[in-house]
């Protein structure tokens, strides 16, 4: 199975009065993910939505486990488990400095077409998720 990682530096902007990572900035960092998970298997958002899929999050559980500060360089990782159907489900770490999970969420996010109504996973997607090793 697949497991892509970016790395990202946290900027101070990106930090609360504590001086750690705000808790609503992974969200963003997980979404960094699972847009260069998709285009490093070939799928390309832009490219979808271009044909009238939109693929919004429906549902984010997320686990905080240890602070990331200002300055860190995390790396943020990205797999898919299961072929998706009509939703597909994102596992994501940020892994900090020192190779500990600061942070993990399951992300779920729905096809939908340009009348935002469900529809099934694109083959493109289902035929890029089996190459890499999804199943």
């Amino acid at each position: 199975m697949y497991k892509q990682q970016s790395k990202l530096r946290v900027r101070y902007s990106e930090t609360d009065k504590m001086g750690v990572v705000y808790h609503g900035n992974y969200i963003q960092y997980f979404e960094v993910g699972r847009v260069e998970y998709m285009r490093d298997i070939g799928v390309v958002y832009a490219d979808l939505e271009k044909q009238g899929i939109g693929m919004p999050v429906v549902n984010i559980e997320i686990n905080y486990r240890s602070p990331a500060v200002y300055d860190e360089e995390l790396v943020i990782e990205t797999w898919i488990e299961k072929l998706p159907t009509s939703k597909i489900i994102f596992h994501n770490k940020a892994i900090g400095e020192t190779g500990k999970v600061v942070c993990e969420a399951q992300v779920t996010l729905v096809f939908i077409n340009d009348k935002f109504r469900p529809i099934k996973s694109p083959d493109a997607v289902i035929e890029a998720l089996k190459a890499n090793g999804v199943g």
